[in-house]
């Protein structure tokens, strides 16, 4: 008679729990800060890592000026341990006691210009039909948004043009204008009441910008310099709307979404410039992670984001 194979032991030893822990040691660098995070105590916490370590057969992480860093191994894991998360998250957040839906709780992130003028009227408009809605919204340059998606902090993002980080699906969204603005007073509005400005004009002007790693940035230098040859800028700064002030109080000329200047422009704080540059338009994006599948909730929000700028495009 034949031997029967024995049935290998599929019991799962690994813990959501415990991965909750490693997630929240690799965002805090220590047990202790992490403990704060999760509501645990230090000696659970580290009881728990150890336990995971002991389980995986490996360290996880390297002990680095008192704080606790990933190795090798814990980078590789780290994407992994976030899917896991993020699916147990949503399950929880889907359905409730007895089988309840809950409302849906979506992260979002947003680069500056998207974040701080088109995301609120949309997340407005969608508590309208969704009432229970909740968002997260996290704003920061194109940068920093491609790569809390790729690292599954952020169920989508919004950026301002392509980006090279890996793991991420992106969906052309709607196209953006881009228009030079200075305040009333300065010379080249003046001058451009006359006559349309040239490209030596514009060379010669003082330039406000985005720090490096912004889109609005990448755009404009990439548009222009191939243009102007130079573009002559004294002054940095970290989001759209202290620039769209320091123009409007005279300190240079600069190149936004024309979504940011449009209410300065109406209350003649800004106007836009007549210039011989080319029509400046970029596409804005959705991007996702590459390995994680929509929930219903997420693909309503998207389609929503699709329908509220549809006819941008």
């Amino acid at each position: 008679m034949p031997r029967t194979a024995r049935p290998r032991d599929s019991a799962l030893r690994l813990t959501l729990r415990q991965l909750q822990i490693f997630v929240a040691v690799a965002a805090a660098g220590s047990t202790a800060a992490a403990a704060r995070r999760i509501a645990l105590s230090q000696p659970a916490t580290s009881a728990a890592l150890n336990e995971l370590e002991a389980l995986l057969g490996g360290r996880l992480f390297d002990r680095v000026g008192g704080r606790l860093v990933l190795n090798e191994h814990g980078r590789t894991m780290l994407p992994e341990a976030r899917v896991l998360l993020d699916a147990a998250q949503t399950l929880e957040s889907q359905f409730g006691a007895g089988g309840r839906i809950h409302a849906p709780h979506l992260r979002l992130a947003a680069s500056t210009t998207i974040g701080n003028y088109l995301i609120p009227p949309l997340v407005a408009a969608y508590r309208r039909v969704q009432p229970g809605a909740r968002f997260s919204v996290e704003i920061d340059n194109t940068e920093h948004v491609a790569r809390a998606v790729a690292e599954y902090e952020a169920d989508l993002g919004f950026i301002e043009g392509p980006t090279a980080e890996p793991g991420l699906v992106l969906q052309p969204w709607l196209t953006d204008e881009l228009v030079v603005v200075a305040a009333p007073t300065h010379p080249l509005a003046r001058a451009a009441r006359r006559r349309r400005l040239t490209l030596a004009q514009l060379a010669d002007a003082t330039w406000l910008m985005r720090e490096p790693g912004s889109g609005t940035r990448a755009v404009v230098e990439d548009t222009l310099l191939p243009l102007l040859h130079r573009m002559r800028s004294d002054t940095d700064l970290g989001s759209a709307e202290a620039i769209r002030q320091a123009a409007a109080a005279g300190l240079g000329i600069t190149c936004l979404s024309r979504h940011v200047v449009a209410d300065l422009v109406t209350l003649k704080r800004l106007v836009v410039l007549r210039t011989p540059l080319p029509a400046l338009r970029r596409p804005f994006y959705l991007v996702r992670p590459e390995r994680r599948r929509a929930t219903p909730a997420l693909e309503r929000f998207i389609a929503h984001c699709r329908a509220a700028y549809r006819a941008r495009k």
